[in-house]
Protein backbone atom coordinates (compact mmCIF):
# COMPACT_ATOMS: atom_id res chain seq x y z
CA UNK A 1 0.00 0.00 0.00
CA UNK A 2 1.38 3.41 -0.72
CA UNK A 3 -0.42 6.87 -0.24
CA UNK A 4 -0.39 7.54 -4.11
CA UNK A 5 -2.65 4.31 -4.29
CA UNK A 6 -4.77 5.59 -1.47
CA UNK A 7 -5.03 9.30 -2.77
CA UNK A 8 -6.01 8.08 -6.55
CA UNK A 9 -8.96 5.69 -5.21
CA UNK A 10 -10.19 8.32 -3.09
CA UNK A 11 -10.21 11.07 -5.90
CA UNK A 12 -11.43 8.19 -8.61
CA UNK A 13 -14.58 7.19 -5.80
CA UNK A 14 -15.35 10.87 -5.23
CA UNK A 15 -15.35 11.77 -9.08
CA UNK A 16 -17.18 8.69 -9.68
CA UNK A 17 -19.85 10.36 -7.66
CA UNK A 18 -19.61 7.65 -4.33
CA UNK A 19 -22.00 8.89 -1.77
CA UNK A 20 -19.63 8.39 1.19
CA UNK A 21 -16.35 10.21 1.93
CA UNK A 22 -13.65 7.77 2.03
CA UNK A 23 -10.98 9.04 4.37
CA UNK A 24 -7.09 7.59 3.69
CA UNK A 25 -7.38 6.55 7.65
CA UNK A 26 -9.95 3.92 6.90
CA UNK A 27 -7.66 1.38 5.89
CA UNK A 28 -4.80 1.76 8.01
CA UNK A 29 -6.96 -1.17 9.93
CA UNK A 30 -9.11 -3.95 8.56
CA UNK A 31 -12.39 -2.87 7.61
CA UNK A 32 -14.46 -5.45 6.05
CA UNK A 33 -17.82 -3.47 6.11
CA UNK A 34 -16.10 -0.35 4.20
CA UNK A 35 -14.43 -2.70 1.53
CA UNK A 36 -17.58 -4.85 1.04
CA UNK A 37 -20.01 -1.30 0.58
CA UNK A 38 -17.72 -0.35 -2.30
CA UNK A 39 -17.46 -3.38 -3.67
CA UNK A 40 -21.03 -3.77 -3.84
CA UNK A 41 -21.36 0.09 -5.49
CA UNK A 42 -18.95 -0.79 -7.47
CA UNK A 43 -20.59 -3.78 -8.92
CA UNK A 44 -24.21 -1.89 -9.47
CA UNK A 45 -22.37 0.65 -10.99
CA UNK A 46 -20.84 -1.57 -13.94
CA UNK A 47 -23.80 -3.22 -14.39
CA UNK A 48 -27.16 -2.43 -12.17
CA UNK A 49 -29.30 -5.51 -12.92
CA UNK A 50 -26.59 -7.54 -11.40
CA UNK A 51 -27.61 -9.57 -8.09
CA UNK A 52 -24.79 -10.10 -5.94
CA UNK A 53 -26.15 -11.06 -1.91
CA UNK A 54 -25.21 -8.17 0.45
CA UNK A 55 -25.02 -10.41 3.59
CA UNK A 56 -21.61 -10.23 5.14
CA UNK A 57 -22.21 -10.78 8.93
CA UNK A 58 -20.98 -14.79 8.92
CA UNK A 59 -17.48 -15.44 7.28
CA UNK A 60 -19.62 -17.41 5.31
CA UNK A 61 -21.15 -15.12 3.50
CA UNK A 62 -18.47 -12.64 3.17
CA UNK A 63 -16.18 -15.82 1.97
CA UNK A 64 -19.34 -16.10 -0.72
CA UNK A 65 -19.73 -12.66 -1.40
CA UNK A 66 -15.91 -11.91 -2.17
CA UNK A 67 -16.06 -14.75 -4.87
CA UNK A 68 -18.80 -13.85 -6.34
CA UNK A 69 -17.89 -9.93 -6.97
CA UNK A 70 -14.25 -11.59 -8.26
CA UNK A 71 -16.18 -13.81 -10.60
CA UNK A 72 -18.60 -11.04 -11.75
CA UNK A 73 -15.55 -9.14 -12.49
CA UNK A 74 -13.18 -11.37 -13.80
CA UNK A 75 -16.47 -13.18 -16.44
CA UNK A 76 -17.80 -8.93 -17.15
CA UNK A 77 -14.87 -6.60 -16.82
CA UNK A 78 -11.82 -9.29 -17.64
CA UNK A 79 -10.67 -8.09 -14.42
CA UNK A 80 -8.38 -10.65 -12.44
CA UNK A 81 -9.07 -9.56 -8.51
CA UNK A 82 -7.04 -11.16 -5.38
CA UNK A 83 -9.55 -12.54 -2.94
CA UNK A 84 -7.12 -12.84 -0.59
CA UNK A 85 -6.05 -9.64 -0.24
CA UNK A 86 -9.68 -8.25 -0.74
CA UNK A 87 -10.64 -10.20 2.32
CA UNK A 88 -8.15 -9.19 4.42
CA UNK A 89 -9.41 -5.43 4.01
CA UNK A 90 -6.58 -3.37 4.47
CA UNK A 91 -4.23 -1.11 2.49
CA UNK A 92 -3.71 -4.28 0.22
CA UNK A 93 -7.44 -4.58 -0.78
CA UNK A 94 -6.85 -1.04 -1.98
CA UNK A 95 -5.08 -1.85 -5.13
CA UNK A 96 -7.48 -4.39 -6.21
CA UNK A 97 -10.32 -2.08 -5.99
CA UNK A 98 -8.16 0.34 -7.41
CA UNK A 99 -8.20 -1.73 -10.89
CA UNK A 100 -12.15 -1.34 -10.90
CA UNK A 101 -12.02 2.07 -9.72
CA UNK A 102 -9.64 3.06 -12.39
CA UNK A 103 -11.31 0.86 -15.40
CA UNK A 104 -14.60 2.93 -14.54
CA UNK A 105 -13.02 6.17 -14.18
CA UNK A 106 -11.10 6.05 -17.50
CA UNK A 107 -14.38 4.92 -18.96
CA UNK A 108 -16.30 8.29 -17.76
CA UNK A 109 -13.12 10.32 -19.33
CA UNK A 110 -13.70 8.84 -22.56
CA UNK A 111 -17.84 9.43 -22.66
CA UNK A 112 -16.82 13.27 -21.53
CA UNK A 113 -14.31 13.50 -24.76
CA UNK A 114 -17.24 11.74 -26.85
CA UNK A 115 -19.81 13.70 -25.71
CA UNK A 116 -17.40 16.88 -26.53
CA UNK A 117 -16.31 15.73 -29.69
CA UNK A 118 -20.21 14.55 -30.83
CA UNK A 119 -20.78 18.35 -29.91
CA UNK A 120 -18.30 19.80 -31.81
CA UNK A 121 -19.51 17.96 -34.43
CA UNK A 122 -22.87 18.87 -34.08
CA UNK A 123 -21.65 22.60 -34.28
CA UNK A 124 -19.47 21.59 -37.46
CA UNK A 125 -21.82 19.65 -39.05
CA UNK A 126 -22.95 22.44 -41.55
CA UNK A 127 -19.16 23.40 -42.32
CA UNK A 128 -18.27 20.18 -44.09
CA UNK A 129 -15.38 20.16 -46.08
CA UNK A 130 -15.36 17.98 -49.21
CA UNK A 131 -11.72 18.43 -50.15
CA UNK A 132 -10.93 16.71 -47.09
CA UNK A 133 -13.24 13.48 -47.97
CA UNK A 134 -11.74 13.27 -51.23
CA UNK A 135 -9.05 10.48 -50.37
CA UNK A 136 -11.78 8.67 -48.53
CA UNK A 137 -14.00 8.64 -51.34
CA UNK A 138 -11.50 7.33 -53.50
CA UNK A 139 -10.82 4.34 -51.05
CA UNK A 140 -14.38 3.54 -51.09
CA UNK A 141 -14.73 3.34 -54.47
CA UNK A 142 -11.66 1.14 -55.23
CA UNK A 143 -13.36 -0.96 -52.39
CA UNK A 144 -16.69 -0.98 -54.10
CA UNK A 145 -15.33 -2.38 -57.11
CA UNK A 146 -13.23 -4.61 -55.38
CA UNK A 147 -16.51 -6.15 -53.75
CA UNK A 148 -18.36 -6.67 -56.95
CA UNK A 149 -15.07 -8.18 -58.83
CA UNK A 150 -14.68 -10.81 -55.21
CA UNK A 151 -18.41 -11.28 -55.39
CA UNK A 152 -18.51 -11.99 -59.21
CA UNK A 153 -15.51 -14.86 -58.88
CA UNK A 154 -16.95 -16.39 -55.57
CA UNK A 155 -20.54 -16.88 -58.08
CA UNK A 156 -18.92 -18.06 -60.28
CA UNK A 157 -16.71 -20.55 -57.73
CA UNK A 158 -19.93 -21.54 -56.28
CA UNK A 159 -21.59 -22.64 -59.53
CA UNK A 160 -19.05 -25.22 -60.17
CA UNK A 161 -19.39 -25.97 -56.86
CA UNK A 162 -21.86 -29.43 -57.84
CA UNK A 163 -18.80 -30.13 -60.30
CA UNK A 164 -15.96 -29.91 -57.55
CA UNK A 165 -18.10 -31.99 -55.57
CA UNK A 166 -18.34 -34.73 -57.55
CA UNK A 167 -14.53 -34.63 -58.28
CA UNK A 168 -14.07 -34.25 -54.18
CA UNK A 169 -16.18 -37.05 -53.37
CA UNK A 170 -14.00 -39.38 -56.04
CA UNK A 171 -10.90 -38.74 -54.85
CA UNK A 172 -11.82 -39.26 -51.43
CA UNK A 173 -13.58 -42.25 -52.24
CA UNK A 174 -10.77 -43.42 -54.36
CA UNK A 175 -8.33 -46.53 -52.52
CA UNK A 176 -4.72 -44.50 -51.60
CA UNK A 177 -1.91 -47.11 -53.68
CA UNK A 178 1.20 -47.15 -51.66
CA UNK A 179 3.41 -47.40 -54.10
CA UNK A 180 2.26 -44.33 -55.89
CA UNK A 181 2.40 -42.65 -52.16
CA UNK A 182 6.05 -44.06 -51.69
CA UNK A 183 6.94 -42.60 -54.94
CA UNK A 184 5.64 -39.43 -54.26
CA UNK A 185 7.43 -39.43 -50.72
CA UNK A 186 10.90 -40.37 -52.23
CA UNK A 187 10.56 -37.48 -54.60
CA UNK A 188 9.99 -34.79 -51.73
CA UNK A 189 12.91 -36.88 -49.71
CA UNK A 190 15.02 -35.87 -53.23
CA UNK A 191 13.96 -32.62 -52.95
CA UNK A 192 14.70 -32.16 -49.79
CA UNK A 193 17.79 -33.52 -49.89
CA UNK A 194 18.86 -31.65 -52.73
CA UNK A 195 17.76 -28.60 -50.62
CA UNK A 196 19.89 -29.37 -47.69
CA UNK A 197 22.91 -30.03 -50.03
CA UNK A 198 22.62 -26.59 -51.45
CA UNK A 199 22.49 -25.07 -48.02
CA UNK A 200 25.64 -27.27 -47.29
CA UNK A 201 27.34 -25.72 -50.31
CA UNK A 202 26.28 -22.44 -49.58
CA UNK A 203 27.44 -22.66 -45.68
CA UNK A 204 30.71 -23.81 -47.33
CA UNK A 205 30.77 -20.87 -50.10
CA UNK A 206 30.25 -18.61 -46.74
CA UNK A 207 33.32 -19.65 -44.85
CA UNK A 208 35.40 -19.46 -47.65
CA UNK A 209 34.61 -16.11 -48.38
CA UNK A 210 34.83 -15.14 -44.19
CA UNK A 211 38.37 -16.17 -45.09
CA UNK A 212 39.16 -14.20 -48.38
CA UNK A 213 37.22 -11.05 -46.43
CA UNK A 214 39.75 -12.02 -43.43
CA UNK A 215 42.83 -11.81 -45.60
CA UNK A 216 41.70 -8.50 -47.51
CA UNK A 217 41.16 -7.27 -43.75
CA UNK A 218 44.79 -8.43 -42.85
CA UNK A 219 45.83 -6.62 -45.70
CA UNK A 220 44.66 -3.22 -45.66
CA UNK A 221 45.35 -3.41 -41.67
CA UNK A 222 49.35 -3.53 -42.74
CA UNK A 223 48.50 -1.02 -45.52
CA UNK A 224 46.78 0.83 -42.97
CA UNK A 225 49.97 0.79 -40.12
CA UNK A 226 52.70 1.36 -43.46
CA UNK A 227 50.72 4.79 -44.58
CA UNK A 228 50.45 5.78 -41.05
CA UNK A 229 54.22 5.38 -40.62
CA UNK A 230 55.17 7.03 -43.77
CA UNK A 231 53.03 9.93 -42.58
CA UNK A 232 54.95 10.23 -39.29
CA UNK A 233 57.96 10.23 -41.13
CA UNK A 234 56.75 12.71 -43.46
CA UNK A 235 55.79 15.06 -40.99
CA UNK A 236 59.21 14.68 -38.65
CA UNK A 237 61.10 15.54 -41.88
CA UNK A 238 61.59 19.27 -42.80
CA UNK A 239 61.10 20.00 -46.14
CA UNK A 240 64.12 21.48 -48.26
CA UNK A 241 62.21 24.58 -49.30
CA UNK A 242 60.76 25.47 -46.07
CA UNK A 243 63.06 27.95 -45.38
CA UNK A 244 62.75 29.77 -48.49
CA UNK A 245 59.17 29.83 -47.90
CA UNK A 246 59.67 31.32 -44.95
CA UNK A 247 61.83 33.90 -46.19
CA UNK A 248 58.86 34.97 -49.17
CA UNK A 249 56.17 35.06 -46.20
CA UNK A 250 58.59 37.62 -44.52
CA UNK A 251 59.17 39.58 -47.85
CA UNK A 252 55.50 39.45 -48.67
CA UNK A 253 54.94 40.52 -45.11
CA UNK A 254 57.18 43.60 -45.39
CA UNK A 255 56.08 44.67 -48.90
CA UNK A 256 51.97 44.39 -47.55
CA UNK A 257 52.60 46.44 -44.94
CA UNK A 258 54.67 48.85 -47.28
CA UNK A 259 51.75 48.60 -49.65
CA UNK A 260 49.55 49.57 -46.79
CA UNK A 261 51.39 52.94 -46.01
CA UNK A 262 51.73 53.84 -49.98
CA UNK A 263 47.83 53.34 -50.01
CA UNK A 264 47.16 55.32 -47.16
CA UNK A 265 49.67 57.78 -48.34
CA UNK A 266 47.44 58.17 -51.78
CA UNK A 267 44.38 58.50 -50.38
CA UNK A 268 45.36 61.39 -48.69
CA UNK A 269 47.23 63.48 -51.49
CA UNK A 270 43.79 62.68 -53.16
CA UNK A 271 42.52 64.43 -50.34
CA UNK A 272 44.35 67.25 -50.47
CA UNK A 273 44.09 67.55 -53.87
CA UNK A 274 40.56 67.44 -53.76
CA UNK A 275 40.28 70.03 -51.17
CA UNK A 276 43.08 72.19 -53.49
CA UNK A 277 41.13 72.05 -56.47
CA UNK A 278 37.87 72.61 -54.29
CA UNK A 279 39.39 76.12 -53.11
CA UNK A 280 40.70 77.17 -56.64
CA UNK A 281 37.27 77.31 -57.86
CA UNK A 282 36.09 78.87 -55.02
CA UNK A 283 38.11 81.67 -55.79
CA UNK A 284 37.89 81.68 -59.65
CA UNK A 285 34.07 82.15 -58.88
CA UNK A 286 34.79 84.93 -56.53
CA UNK A 287 37.03 87.12 -59.15
CA UNK A 288 34.47 86.37 -61.87
CA UNK A 289 32.17 87.92 -59.99
CA UNK A 290 34.37 90.48 -58.98
CA UNK A 291 35.14 91.59 -62.57
CA UNK A 292 31.48 91.51 -63.52
CA UNK A 293 29.92 93.78 -60.68
CA UNK A 294 33.40 96.21 -61.64
CA UNK A 295 31.92 95.94 -65.34
CA UNK A 296 28.53 97.17 -64.28
CA UNK A 297 29.78 99.99 -61.54
CA UNK A 298 31.94 101.20 -64.96
CA UNK A 299 28.90 101.09 -67.47
CA UNK A 300 26.77 102.86 -64.82
CA UNK A 301 29.49 105.70 -64.29
CA UNK A 302 29.93 106.11 -68.48
CA UNK A 303 26.26 106.43 -68.66
CA UNK A 304 26.41 108.94 -65.99
CA UNK A 305 29.18 110.71 -67.82
CA UNK A 306 27.51 110.45 -71.14
CA UNK A 307 24.29 112.21 -69.66
CA UNK A 308 26.70 115.08 -67.54
CA UNK A 309 28.57 115.61 -71.22
CA UNK A 310 25.21 115.64 -72.46
CA UNK A 311 24.08 118.64 -70.35
CA UNK A 312 27.25 120.63 -70.88
CA UNK A 313 26.88 120.40 -74.61
CA UNK A 314 23.05 121.62 -74.65
CA UNK A 315 24.28 124.63 -72.49
CA UNK A 316 27.37 125.80 -75.02
CA UNK A 317 25.18 125.37 -77.81
CA UNK A 318 22.35 127.92 -76.63
CA UNK A 319 25.69 130.74 -75.79
CA UNK A 320 26.51 129.89 -79.70
CA UNK A 321 22.50 130.69 -80.70
CA UNK A 322 22.30 133.80 -79.04
CA UNK A 323 25.39 135.18 -80.95
CA UNK A 324 27.84 135.74 -78.08
CA UNK A 325 30.57 138.49 -79.64
CA UNK A 326 32.63 137.53 -76.51
CA UNK A 327 36.40 135.14 -77.53
CA UNK A 328 36.68 134.45 -73.73
CA UNK A 329 33.01 132.89 -73.31
CA UNK A 330 33.43 131.02 -77.00
CA UNK A 331 36.85 129.64 -75.63
CA UNK A 332 35.90 128.56 -72.41
CA UNK A 333 33.31 126.96 -73.87
CA UNK A 334 35.40 125.08 -77.01
CA UNK A 335 37.55 124.21 -73.97
CA UNK A 336 34.68 122.89 -71.67
CA UNK A 337 33.57 120.58 -74.52
CA UNK A 338 37.14 119.40 -75.82
CA UNK A 339 37.28 118.63 -71.56
CA UNK A 340 34.08 116.80 -71.75
CA UNK A 341 35.08 114.50 -74.83
CA UNK A 342 38.54 114.31 -73.81
CA UNK A 343 36.87 113.57 -70.01
CA UNK A 344 34.61 110.41 -72.13
CA UNK A 345 36.94 109.03 -74.50
CA UNK A 346 39.68 108.31 -71.38
CA UNK A 347 36.63 106.63 -69.59
CA UNK A 348 35.79 104.27 -72.23
CA UNK A 349 39.18 103.87 -73.63
CA UNK A 350 40.38 102.45 -70.42
CA UNK A 351 40.65 98.93 -70.22
CA UNK A 352 41.54 95.75 -68.06
CA UNK A 353 43.13 93.62 -70.10
CA UNK A 354 44.29 90.40 -68.45
CA UNK A 355 44.65 86.92 -68.87
CA UNK A 356 43.90 84.19 -65.89
CA UNK A 357 47.30 82.78 -66.08
CA UNK A 358 49.53 83.88 -63.45
CA UNK A 359 53.62 84.06 -63.98
CA UNK A 360 53.77 88.16 -64.24
CA UNK A 361 57.33 89.83 -63.23
CA UNK A 362 57.54 92.65 -60.50
CA UNK A 363 58.74 94.89 -63.25
CA UNK A 364 55.23 94.37 -65.63
CA UNK A 365 53.21 94.78 -62.43
CA UNK A 366 54.74 98.09 -61.46
CA UNK A 367 54.76 99.59 -65.21
CA UNK A 368 51.05 98.24 -65.12
CA UNK A 369 50.75 100.44 -61.95
CA UNK A 370 52.27 103.24 -62.99
CA UNK A 371 50.06 103.65 -66.38
CA UNK A 372 46.84 103.33 -64.12
CA UNK A 373 47.90 106.18 -62.18
CA UNK A 374 48.76 108.14 -65.18
CA UNK A 375 45.45 108.04 -66.47
CA UNK A 376 43.38 108.27 -63.04
CA UNK A 377 45.79 112.13 -62.80
CA UNK A 378 44.48 112.77 -66.49
CA UNK A 379 40.86 112.02 -65.41
CA UNK A 380 41.26 114.02 -62.26
CA UNK A 381 42.32 117.38 -63.88
CA UNK A 382 39.78 117.17 -66.66
CA UNK A 383 36.81 117.27 -64.14
CA UNK A 384 38.38 119.60 -62.18
CA UNK A 385 38.95 122.05 -65.51
CA UNK A 386 35.25 121.21 -66.59
CA UNK A 387 33.99 122.09 -63.47
CA UNK A 388 35.54 125.38 -63.60
CA UNK A 389 34.07 126.45 -66.90
CA UNK A 390 30.37 124.99 -66.09
CA UNK A 391 30.68 127.65 -62.71
CA UNK A 392 31.16 130.26 -65.87
CA UNK A 393 28.34 129.55 -67.69
CA UNK A 394 25.64 131.66 -67.35
CA UNK A 395 22.12 130.50 -66.06
CA UNK A 396 20.18 133.67 -67.72
CA UNK A 397 20.50 132.39 -71.49
CA UNK A 398 19.04 128.44 -70.88
CA UNK A 399 15.79 129.46 -72.57
CA UNK A 400 17.00 129.32 -76.21
CA UNK A 401 17.14 126.50 -78.40
CA UNK A 402 19.96 124.27 -78.00
CA UNK A 403 21.97 122.16 -80.81
CA UNK A 404 21.52 118.05 -80.39
CA UNK A 405 25.60 116.82 -80.08
CA UNK A 406 26.43 114.61 -81.80
CA UNK A 407 25.86 110.74 -80.56
CA UNK A 408 29.34 109.13 -78.80
CA UNK A 409 30.17 105.65 -79.70
CA UNK A 410 29.00 103.34 -76.81
CA UNK A 411 31.09 100.18 -76.54
CA UNK A 412 29.86 96.98 -74.41
CA UNK A 413 32.29 95.02 -75.76
CA UNK A 414 35.51 96.79 -73.60
CA UNK A 415 35.53 93.67 -71.52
Amino acid sequence: MSFRDLRNFTEMMRALGYPRLISMENFHAPNFMLVAEVLLWLVKRYEPQTDIPPDVETEQDRVFFIKAVAQFMATKAHIKLNTKKLYQADGYAVKELLKVTSVLYGAMNTKGVERTDVSEEDSSKFKFDLGSKIADLKAARQLASEITSKGASLYDLLGKEVELREARTESIARPLEINEAEKMMKIAIDCVLEQVQKTKDMLNNVALDEANLEAKIEKRKLELERSQKRLQTLQSVRPAFMDEYEKIEEQLQKQYSSYLEKFRNLTYLEQLLDDHRRTEQEMFEEAANMLRLMQNRLKEEEQHLLKSGNNDDSDADIQEDEGSDSEVEEGQIMKQRMATEALVQGRTGTRIVGTMQGGDTEEEEESGDSEIDLDDDEDEEEEEDVEDDSMEISPSKSNHRAKKPEPLEESDNDF
